[in-house]
């Protein structure tokens, strides 16, 4: 009975794994056994066989038949009564595909035949568990101990019975269903040396996956099958870029260069021109070595001069200017007048003639006290400055040539500086803040023996008063 109680319980549990892959197959069985009577028998245990044929619905569940036979000897008495009985079973299947382990319950006719006492038939239910032990795809030994329990024995003075075979025997199962495969890759799982292979990857012939790339993923799993080795790749195999520079990750030395930029073959950006500007974004990517650029890599160049920004040794050269290749000015005097041609607002000038630092004198002609035009812009110049600094009181100083009497020329030159004086009023000084005096011939500042010289004596000169 407590072999009853063990099956019952073993019929309350959960079946956790599934047994191989035996639907829709047949198993035949040959067993001997060996059989221990309730003792309301008075039997001695006894060796007996049977047969066994039981079909797979599923791999978990299967229905079996079997039949046995005894001819037990009793304790006391001459009278040998045989044994024959009938199972019919449900069977629960699980395991390995190496064991596949089961416990069926069912229904039992056991007919005893002989004299009285022994000459009788009871309804039985049994319950066993057992073990198949696979010797390969088709034949497997079997191990079963089994409970009887007769609730209402025919056997004379008997109320209930219970007895308990165990058999060992071979079974032998049909083609009927495919071999076992239980990771579907197409290898049994009797010769399959990685059981638990993902659904989907190529095996080899020992049911190993492969994985050509190595990459992690197997191959027919794989999307991305010829990844290159040391690449990081997604859950499908693919290589992932994070920078998108065409080089791998696993394989990107540099792996967060900026969108755009030209890489080599470790991923790191280029930069052929120096200028901290990477290839693929330089918009200027011949830059000379040293110059200051932009964003962009383009050169710049502040004064406007030609010469980079970081190579320009003169860097607020005036617009216009010519400049040599450090960018700094060269020094060019067409007129000759001392006065840079970058400078000189007024590049005609007569040669010898008295400038100012633009380029620019006040001429009048021989015997004559009105302003030539080329005086005009000097004269500007003046008025402009006078008017930012209206602090400033000059003194106009009118000069002649040495034609003429020293009366006329003193004349002369005063009306040469009150024209000066007048000139400037015009442009918006205070008449108060300018004093006029005419010095003749007095200081000539060249030789009067030539036209040249003359010309340069004929002048104003404009003196600042403390």
């Amino acid at each position: 009975m407590r072999t009853l109680a063990v099956l019952g319980a073993a019929l309350a549990c959960g079946i956790s794994s599934l047994g191989a892959q035996r639907a829709h197959q047949f198993e035949f069985g040959a067993f001997g056994s060996f059989t221990r009577y309730d003792k309301v028998f008075n039997l001695d245990n006894q060796i007996g066989g049977g047969g066994r044929l039981g079909y797979f619905f599923t791999n978990v569940v299967s229905a079996e038949l079997d039949a046995g036979y005894q001819s037990p000897n009793p304790k006391t008495g001459s009278a040998s009564p045989t044994l024959a009985h009938g199972s019919a079973s449900l069977v629960l299947n699980f395991g390995t595909a190496r064991n596949l382990f089961y416990i069926l319950g069912g229904y039992s006719r056991l007919d005893f035949e002989k004299t009285a006492p022994y000459r009788f038939t009871d309804n039985a239910v049994h319950g066993a568990i057992g073990d198949r032990t696979f010797l390969g795809d088709r034949a497997a030994l079997r191990f079963e101990v089994r409970g009887f329990y007769t609730p209402n024995t025919g056997f004379a003075g008997g109320d209930w019975a219970g007895h308990v075979i165990g058999s060992l025997g071979l079974s032998v199962f049909t083609r009927s269903g495919p071999a076992a495969d239980a990771d579907h890759d197409g290898v049994p799982d009797r010769q399959d040396a990685c059981p638990d292979t993902p659904v989907g990857a190529t095996t080899d012939a020992r049911g190993c996956p492969s994985d050509s790339d190595r990459d992690g993923v197997y191959d027919g799993l794989d999307q991305c099958p010829g990844t290159p080795a040391g690449a990081r790749v997604n859950s499908k195999g693919c290589p992932a870029d994070t920078d998108g520079d065409g080089v791998l990750d696993g394989l990107d030395q540099c792996p967060s260069t900026p969108t755009g930029a030209s890489v080599d073959a470790k991923g790191c950006p280029a930069d052929a021109d120096g200028d901290g500007v990477l290839d693929g974004l330089d918009q200027c990517p011949s830059t000379p070595a040293g110059a200051v650029v932009d964003p962009a890599g383009c050169p710049l160049d502040a004064d406007k001069d030609g010469v980079p920004d970081g190579l320009d040794k003169c860097p607020n050269t005036p617009p216009g200017a010519e400049v040599d290749d450090v960018g700094c000015q060269r020094f060019r005097d067409s007129d000759g007048d001392g006065v840079d041609d970058a400078k000189d607002r007024c590049p005609g000038t007569t040669p010898g003639t008295r400038v100012d630092a633009a380029g620019c004198g006040v001429i009048f002609e021989t015997g004559k006290s009105a302003l030539k035009p080329e005086s005009f812009t000097v004269l500007d110049i003046v008025a402009q400055s006078l008017n930012a600094n209206p602090e400033i009181r000059i003194e106009i100083a009118g000069y002649t040539d040495n034609t003429g009497s020293t009366t006329t020329n003193l004349r002369l030159s005063q009306a040469r500086a009150d024209a000066v004086r007048a000139y400037l009023g015009s442009k918006g000084v205070a008449p108060g803040r300018m004093v006029t005096k005419g010095y003749g011939a007095t200081n000539p500042i060249a030789p009067n023996t030539t036209a040249a010289g003359r010309t340069q004596n004929r002048r104003v000169e404009l003196h600042q008063l403390p």
